[in-house]
């Protein structure tokens, strides 16, 4: 306690020295505390637009390079991705999510689609032609405002489905009736090969908003119309029957993950006439704004804890030297070297824990302002981008694309958390050590007889 109420008193009587190491304690302190905050917010923000929305992946078949290969003889015409590949390429460790959906075209001999005109049934059980589309987790609808489900719940396992009230009501099936669909028929040599057979489990029914079924292509009969699509899980369609369509989308954690992820789809049977590939551009115009301001603002940080350090370390380093004589009496007096030092380093601490109060406070106010400026300079280089590249890119789901808006992030709202708070703390109190100890180390070394001696 005396040590404590001894440095409250020094810093008094030394005042116009001291007046100087807090003005620069403070200058440091509140930009640390102005870099943090923002720097943490980015972080979070960059962490949140990552999960969102990855990086997705595009693989697409290089055309050049199928020539190139058909005329060397070491490709066929018929070179595609299997189903079984497109599920093998979604178990990675480099991938943030996937989305695989998948479509079976599929008929009854009890259900009439809607629009259907006619109800011919061939022999064997099922109708020869397709009239409705059985959907493997495709949602896509209920998260976009399209489609909600108004009675019952939604499919968990295999085996259970969800239809829409146009097609319960005209088959007057309710949740909990079982329906039973014919996938189409496989042909062979042989002759014709039973179709797959789904019996579902009416869990629940949804409601179609009216833009679902905007340019339903009235050629394309029944089956292109929405409010004949049932929908399941994806682990009821058998991805190996005939009708079936298999639509992936995969997104990575990052893009610097691409050529790793490329080697894993070549080892698991990706054929070289695909190339694979990622949107970096709509992805940097999402977040890339936001990460220049945290690499700015991250150095800028750096460069004034460093420069800080030394400054600090130089004007204590001058300010002990000239108590070097107070020193010595206290030695003299009997007092230890290491309680001397810890007088001195509490000074330096009680100026930095005031300089850290109020520099929290008016970093605070200046974060946010700070935080707009930056951005909008960052901003200025997307928008560039976005001039040459357009707005908006889709990711395909299925049988639909969504558009995503890839305008950058315009606003960064920087508050103070635990963490930076934390981090703030620990900064200030291990500069202001460094400090304190860096320049009370010479004059610790001296005898208290050397130091009276030098002052005479």
């Amino acid at each position: 306690m005396y040590i404590i109420q001894n440095a409250l008193k020094n810093l008094v009587r030394n005042r116009s020295r001291n007046i100087l190491l807090a003005a620069i304690t403070f200058a440091i302190v509140t930009t640390t505390v102005v870099t943090l905050m923002i720097s943490n917010t980015s972080d979070r923000i960059i962490d949140e637009y990552r999960r969102m929305f990855g990086t997705e992946v595009t693989i697409s078949r290089n055309l050049e390079r199928f020539i190139e290969m058909r005329n060397q003889g070491d490709a066929e015409r018929g070179i595609e991705i299997t189903h079984a590949q497109y599920i093998a390429f979604a178990q990675s460790d480099l991938l943030q999510h996937s989305v695989l959906m998948i479509s079976a075209m599929v008929n009854s001999e009890t259900m009439r689609a809607v629009g259907q005109t006619d109800a011919v049934i061939a022999g064997g059980g099922f109708v020869s032609a397709p009239t409705m589309v059985l959907q493997g987790d495709n949602w896509a609808d209920f998260a976009n405002g399209y489609r909600a489900l108004i009675e019952g719940q939604m499919p968990e396992r295999a085996g259970e489905a969800i239809i829409g009230t146009e097609l319960a009501e005209l088959n007057g099936i309710s949740v909990g009736d079982t329906i039973r669909l014919y996938g189409m028929v496989m042909t062979q040599a042989a002759g014709l090969v039973n179709p797959t057979v789904y019996n579902l489990i009416i869990t629940g029914i949804y409601y179609n908003a009216d833009a679902v079924t905007d340019g339903t292509i009235a050629w394309g009969g029944t089956i292109t119309n929405r409010h004949n699509e049932i929908l399941t899980v994806f682990e009821t369609i058998n991805s190996a029957s005939a009708g079936t369509t298999l639509v992936a989308t995969y997104f990575l954690h990052s893009p610097a993950y691409l050529e790793a992820f490329d080697r894993e789809l070549r080892e698991k049977g990706l054929h070289p006439i695909f190339d694979v590939s990622t949107d970096e551009d709509a992805y940097n115009a999402i977040v890339g704004p936001v990460e220049g301001m945290r690499d700015i603002i991250t150095t800028f940080m750096i460069i004034v804890l460093v420069l800080g350090a030394v400054i600090l370390i130089l004007l204590s380093s001058i300010a002990i030297r000239e108590r070097k004589y107070e020193i010595g009496v206290l030695r003299a007096m009997g007092m230890r070297k290491s309680r001397v030092a810890l007088g001195l380093w509490c000074e330096m601490v009680i100026i930095t824990l005031v300089c850290l109060i109020i520099g929290i406070f008016v970093g605070s106010f200046i974060a946010q302002p700070v935080s707009d400026r930056l951005l909008a300079h960052q901003i200025e280089n997307a928008q560039r981008l976005q001039e040459t590249g357009g707005n908006f890119f889709t990711m395909q789901i299925g049988e639909q694309s969504r558009a995503m808006d890839t305008s950058p992030i315009d606003h960064v709202s920087v508050a103070v958390g635990w963490s930076t708070l934390v981090q703030i703390i620990a900064i200030s109190l291990l500069l202001a050590s460094v400090a304190a100890l860096a320049a009370i180390s010479r004059i610790t070394k001296y005898e208290p007889i050397k130091i009276l001696m030098e002052r005479n």
